[in-house]
């Protein structure tokens, strides 16, 4: 049994069923999110040109940040793919706490820098732990299949 089985069958084993909650209701908050990334674009791309990227890489990073966000929430909500969708979603969340002002709003509640930082804890837990009891599952005859 590899690491990879091994960390799978521990997150199948330590997965109380309140936590399908909380990853339900993060994915609906990134996929809302990604919506409004959307909707708002241009706010992103006037972010980032204060961080000194070419037009290039900002176009691309704000199509990346609106695909990952809308298509990994919606993994995550269903719990299908959990562990790939959290894992694309951590390098911008780790952008989103790297690039965020860390200004005297940094402590109040609900700030950008908090909320950045509680989504990071949550996908970085969910890569780990896997998707839990309420999600949509393989088959085990379809895994059998795709095993070489």
């Amino acid at each position: 049994m590899n690491f990879l089985q091994r960390l799978e069958h521990w997150g199948d084993t330590h997965h109380p069923k309140w936590l399908d909650i909380v990853r339900i209701i993060l994915g609906l908050f990134l996929c809302y999110k990604g919506i409004d990334f959307l909707t708002h674009m241009s706010a992103l791309a006037a972010m980032m040109k204060k961080a000194s990227f070419s037009s290039f890489a900002y176009i691309l990073a704000g199509q990346y940040v609106v695909f990952a966000h809308i298509l990994g929430g919606i993994l995550l909500a269903i719990g299908l793919f959990t562990r790939f969708a959290a894992l694309i979603q951590i390098p911008i969340l780790l952008g989103a706490v790297i690039f965020v002002r860390t200004n005297e709003d940094m402590l109040r509640p609900y700030s950008q820098l908090f909320i950045s930082v509680l989504v990071l804890v949550l996908l970085i837990y969910f890569l780990i732990a896997g998707d839990g009891p309420w999600s949509f599952k393989i088959p085990e005859e379809e895994k059998k299949r795709s095993e070489p």
